[in-house]
């Protein structure tokens, strides 16, 4: 089968997903093609919102019509490592000999919605992180192996900041995506009251299969990707940093630390699933300027004066695109 033709598959069957999708959840077509675009790329997300946004809704209802295992940890301050990556106990045979056995906690699903993550205290976040970043996790001295595909999405509230502990840079910059989940619309709204007021939903049916998934994944590090498109994105990771040649002025005034390389990665793999999304074989410069809030917005460090005159990192993302066009 041609390049052309497994695209065209491609977007046919994320017209199913979103169809599906629909039966339950109202809007935020960027959330559930962002959450799709980190399992396609073997990244994760950092939901940030306010509380009843439906986070848990989205990604419950996406592991149904994905046919994956979900689960969902609530992060609280006396939560241990151990209860969300598991733990040895001690088991007993038939023949009274006993031996340890591990018992693997919620880690160990396809798709592990982190509830509040920023209210967790930092040992069990470097737990979590660890997990997220080598697909494996070590009780003693044995390493276990997490699921395949493995989708963490993070969630955080940036109303409520008392008794948190707010990620570090180091382990932000993990995260594939940061998401904003927006508010709905007055139309949005009541078709919410509609669908959850009214009869039961329609119950959401599995389109896609784990195989199919491992597929799509393959299929996304094909996708090509000309030079100009790669050079522009080089461009706008370049010019986060305030002591590089390509730094925009507000960068220079605002900015303490630019982009990792990890932000350049996420920008060309996200372009790439994208175009693959929207049916088209090659990844343009339009997927790259819709790819960098969500792979900038957690990874620029803003300094003092940029704090104290109120200026966000959206407010650098939308600097940054204004000033830095396709050549």
């Amino acid at each position: 089968m041609s390049l052309e033709s497994e695209v065209d598959a491609v977007k046919i069957e994320f017209a199913k997903i979103k169809k599906e999708l629909r039966k339950k959840i109202v809007g935020n077509d960027e959330i559930i093609e962002g959450i799709l675009t980190c399992l396609l790329c073997n990244g994760h997300a950092l939901l940030e919102g306010p509380p009843g946004l439906g986070k848990t809704s989205i990604i419950k209802s996406l592991g149904e019509a994905l046919h994956l295992e979900f689960s969902r940890i609530q992060f609280t301050p006396d939560l241990m490592p151990a209860d969300i990556i598991g733990t040895r106990i001690v088991m007993e045979d038939d023949s009274g000999k006993r031996f340890f056995e591990f018992q693997k906690g919620p880690m160990f699903a396809n798709i592990v919605l982190a509830d509040e993550i920023n209210r967790a205290t930092p040992k069990t976040q470097s737990a979590l992180l660890e997990s997220m970043q080598e697909g494996r996790a070590t009780v003693g001295r044995d390493e276990h192996q997490l699921p395949h595909p493995f989708l963490v999405l993070a969630t955080q509230n940036p109303i409520e900041m008392e008794g948190t502990y707010p990620l570090p840079e180091a382990q932000l910059d993990r995260f594939f995506f940061k998401l904003i989940m927006k508010p709905p619309t007055r139309e949005e709204l009541l078709e919410i009251i509609d669908m959850t007021t009214a009869e039961e939903p329609e119950a959401i049916q599995p389109v896609v299969s784990e195989e199919h998934i491992h597929e799509l994944q393959r299929l996304v590090r094909m996708v090509p990707v000309a030079s100009p498109v790669k050079n522009y994105a080089l461009r706008l990771v370049m010019a986060t940093h305030p002591k590089a040649e390509e730094a925009i002025d507000e960068t220079r005034k605002y900015v303490r630390y630019g982009a990792s390389p990890r932000a350049l990665q996420s920008m060309i793999l996200s372009a790439k699933t994208r175009a693959l999304l929207h049916g088209r074989v090659s990844a343009s410069f339009e997927d790259i300027r819709q790819a960098t809030p969500a792979c900038l917005r957690h990874r620029v460090i803003l300094n003092f004066e940029g704090e104290a005159e109120g200026i966000t990192t959206e407010d650098i993302n939308g600097f940054l695109l204004e000033t830095i066009q396709p050549e």
